[in-house]
């Protein structure tokens, strides 16, 4: 079983960026496809990032599409989303999500596809 623990939120400026991290412990990062979501107020969590075991499929959301970067070091059992150019819309509690997979290429969008989930980092854009 792996524990997710996410850091790097905060509060920044419009235009401005972050890193978010996600490190693991418990079990090897390789063994997982990983995932970030978001929750703002009121509304559902959402997909923003996926990426698969090798770090060889990646996946963005249209809404980050060329703003944000997902990625991983299997070496640091870390996974990290890159986030440029923020808007006030992407305020939201930040979640990393692992999946066992047995597919090294294989990416998941889906929320129920994921196992484990972190408790979140709050990402606050402000106008």
């Amino acid at each position: 079983q792996v524990q997710l623990v996410e850091s790097g939120g905060g509060l920044v400026q419009a235009g401005g960026s972050l890193r978010l991290s996600c490190a693991t412990s418990g079990s090897s990062v390789s063994s997982y496809a990983m995932g970030w979501f978001r929750q703002a107020p009121g509304k559902e969590r959402e997909f923003v990032a996926a990426i698969s075991r090798s770090g060889a499929g990646i996946y963005h959301s249209d809404s980050v599409k060329g703003r944000f970067t997902i990625s991983r070091d299997n070496n640091k059992n870390t996974v990290y989303l890159q986030m440029n150019s923020l808007k006030p819309e992407d305020t939201a509690v930040y979640y990393c999500a692992a999946k066992v997979s047995g597919v090294s290429g294989a990416f998941y969008v889906v929320r129920l596809a994921y196992n484990y989930w972190g408790q979140g980092t709050q990402v606050t854009v402000s106008s």
